[in-house]
C-alpha cells in the first residue's frame, strides 16, 4: 500500500519535534544543534541562551558564557556568527577574506600576534595600550579602536580564537595552524550537512541562501557552492509539498506518528527570534500563516510586535508572541496573539504559567 501524500502538517510536525529533543546536557545538545546563533542583546536574555534552556536540562543563562572555555567549541563565523563545535571550525580554516590586507595590516597582526603568544590570553585593552593604534571608523559610522578591529579581522582570518569572554567582552587566544582542507568539495559537503541537520526540513529556496551564507564561514569556496548545493539536492531525501520542493537529513522521516505526537503535546514554548522553528521566516509563513520580523533594529514608531518580541509556540503551532522584562526581580510578560486573544483552552493557561516559571527559573528569579 503506497505512503499517505506528504503534508504541509507533516512537515511542520517534524520541524517542531526534531529540534526540541529531549533536553540532555550542554555539550551534547550543541553536538547535536551544530551551531548556535549568537546576539549581544539581552531581553531578557540572549538569544544563545534563550535557544539553549530548551534543550539543555537545567540550563541557566548565562551557562554557555562561563563554560565555554571547557567545551570544546568555537566562538566563529558559520552561516551567521555563533558557537560551533571545534571540528566544524576547523572545516573553514585556514580563510582567504575577500578584503584583502595591504603589507602594513600584516605587519601590525602579525606584531599583535606575537604578543598575544607571549601573553597567552589577553583583553583588547592589553592590545590597545601596547600598540596604541587609535581609533578608526567602525561598520555603524562611528569611532572604534583600531585595535578591536585588528582583533576581529584576525579572528576571522585563522589566526586567533575567542578564549573566553570576561563581561561580555572577547578575550583573545593564538589559534593552532590549520593545514588547508585537501577536499574542498568534501569540507562543503559536510559544512552543508550541519545546516541541514540544524534548520531542516527546508524548502529548496532556503537551503539555497543558507549554502549561499557560506560566503562568510568559507569565503575561499566561492567557487565550490553551486557544485556543493547541486550534490546535496541529490543525495538528500526530498518531496514536493504544495509546489516547494523540501529538504531534509537521510534517515529521517516526516512521518513519523511520534513526531506528529510530540509536537502536539500541551506544552507552551517562547522561542529566540534565532531558534531553529523560526529562523527561516520563509518557512515560518507557510507553516504559520504570518510573517514575523526581528523587529530591535526597527524604529521605534515602526514596530509591529515589539523590541525583541519572542515567538510563542504552542502544541506546534506559533500563535503569537512575548515581549518579556525584568522589574524589581519580577519577570514581566507583555503578550500578542496572531488571532488577538489566547486561546480559551485551560490547557493552554497552566502551559503558559508552566513556561513563565520555567523563565524565571533559567534568569534566576527564583
Amino acid at each position: 500500500m503506497p505512503a499517505a501524500p506528504l503534508t504541509l502538517d507533516h512537515l511542520r510536525h517534524h520541524a517542531v519535534a526534531r529540534t526540541l529533543f529531549t533536553p540532555t546536557t550542554l555539550p551534547k545538545a550543541i553536538a547535536r544543534l551544530g551551531f548556535v546563533q549568537a546576539d549581544p542583546i539581552r531581553a531578557p536574555a540572549r538569544a544563545q541562551d534563550l535557544t539553549l534552556r530548551h534543550r539543555v536540562q537545567g540550563y541557566r543563562a548565562g551557562d554557555l558564557e562561563a563554560r565555554y572555555a571547557r567545551l570544546g567549541i568555537e566562538e566563529d563565523f558559520f552561516v551567521n556568527y555563533g558557537f560551533l563545535p571545534r571540528a566544524t571550525a576547523a572545516l573553514m580554516h585556514p580563510r582567504t577574506p575577500r578584503t584583502v590586507w595591504p603589507k602594513t595590516r600584516w605587519q601590525q597582526a602579525h606584531e599583535v600576534l606575537a604578543f598575544v603568544k607571549d601573553r597567552g590570553v589577553v583583553h583588547p585593552r592589553e592590545v590597545d595600550a601596547q600598540f596604541a593604534h587609535g581609533k578608526t571608523k567602525n561598520w555603524f559610522g562611528g569611532s572604534s579602536n583600531a585595535s578591536t578591529q585588528l582583533l576581529d579581522g584576525m579572528h576571522y582570518r585563522g589566526l586567533l580564537r575567542i578564549a573566553r569572554r570576561e563581561g561580555g567582552v572577547r578575550l583573545y587566544a593564538a589559534r593552532d595552524v590549520h593545514e588547508p582542507a585537501t577536499d574542498a568539495a568534501a569540507a562543503m559537503d559536510a559544512l552543508i550537512d550541519v545546516i541541514v541537520a540544524k534548520y531542516a526540513p527546508l524548502p529548496q529556496r532556503s537551503l539555497s541562501e543558507l549554502v549561499s551564507h557560506l560566503r562568510g564561514g568559507a569565503p575561499q569556496w566561492a567557487g565550490e557552492r553551486a557544485a556543493a548545493l547541486a550534490r546535496t539536492r541529490a543525495r538528500l531525501p526530498s518531496a514536493r509539498v504544495d509546489g516547494v520542493d523540501w529538504y531534509w537529513p537521510a534517515g529521517e522521516n516526516p512521518r513519523s506518528l511520534r513526531h506528529a505526537r510530540t509536537a502536539t503535546a500541551d506544552t507552551v514554548r517562547l522561542l529566540a527570534p534565532f531558534d531553529p522553528i523560526v529562523w527561516d521566516r520563509r518557512r515560518f509563513e507557510r507553516f504559520w500563516g504570518w510573517a514575523y520580523r526581528f523587529e530591535a533594529y526597527t524604529p521605534a514608531p515602526q514596530r509591529v510586535r515589539g523590541y525583541y518580541a519572542l515567538p510563542l509556540l504552542w502544541r506546534d503551532q506559533v500563535i503569537g508572541w512575548g515581549n518579556l522584562s525584568v522589574k524589581a526581580g519580577r519577570l514581566q510578560p507583555e503578550l500578542g496573539y496572531v488571532a488577538g486573544k489566547p486561546p480559551r483552552e485551560a490547557a493552554y493557561r497552566a502551559a503558559l504559567d508552566e513556561e513563565l516559571q520555567r523563565m524565571g527559573t533559567f534568569l534566576g528569579l527564583g
